[in-house]
């Protein structure tokens, strides 16, 4: 399998269902087929806490690694994190083409924290390299008019809705947390 880091994602069945009533399992079903990789699409799943953003992130992942792309998996956090090290270190260049490797970026908890104008550059590098096809598939708590919370630099922030939305499946998984409705069934 094509996933980094290694142990990350599942190897084995994704349930589906678990993702709530509101996604329809078609069009789910259509993002485990890589064609949208290959035209360098991205895909954003944007929800509450608890709706299956992950879930469905690492699952569409996975299936996209076994039909042979390189795939990889990270917080946006750790991303920016990593980032930040490797031009401290002067080794941005360097970081920036590995990633540029993969053909599929999945980044989860996107949005999530909010970024500094330096962290919210780098990342912006990740979507920009014209040489690379990247896709990206983001998972959001916060909805992209949100997103200028995050991204503190208004204009850069327009620039990656922009760049994260352009030909984007984007997909609402609602406000029904999964594991709240498990609790609340198993008491009863």
């Amino acid at each position: 399998m094509n996933l980094i880091p290694e142990g990350v994602l599942p190897s084995s069945g994704i349930r589906w269902d678990r993702c709530g009533g509101a996604l329809a399992g078609h069009r789910i079903h259509t993002l485990t087929e890589p064609g949208w990789v290959a035209a360098g699409h991205p895909l954003c799943l944007i929800g509450d806490s608890g709706t299956g953003k992950s879930y469905l992130l690492i699952g569409i992942g996975t299936a996209v690694a076994e039909a042979g792309y390189k795939v990889r998996y990270t917080a946006t956090a750790n991303l920016v994190n990593e980032l930040a090290e490797a031009a401290d270190e002067r080794q941005l260049t360097k970081v920036l083409n590995r990633y540029g490797q993969v053909d599929l970026l999945c980044l989860d908890e996107f949005g999530y924290l909010e970024l500094d104008k330096a962290g919210a550059k780098l990342l912006f590098q990740i979507f920009t390299d014209p040489e690379k096809r990247l896709a990206l598939a983001v998972a959001s708590n916060s909805p992209f008019g949100e997103w200028g919370k995050t991204f503190i630099d208004q204009r850069l922030c327009n620039a990656i809705v922009e760049r994260v939305t352009f030909n984007a499946h984007i997909i609402d998984t609602g406000d029904q947390s999964y594991r709240l409705r498990m609790t609340q069934q198993r008491r009863g």
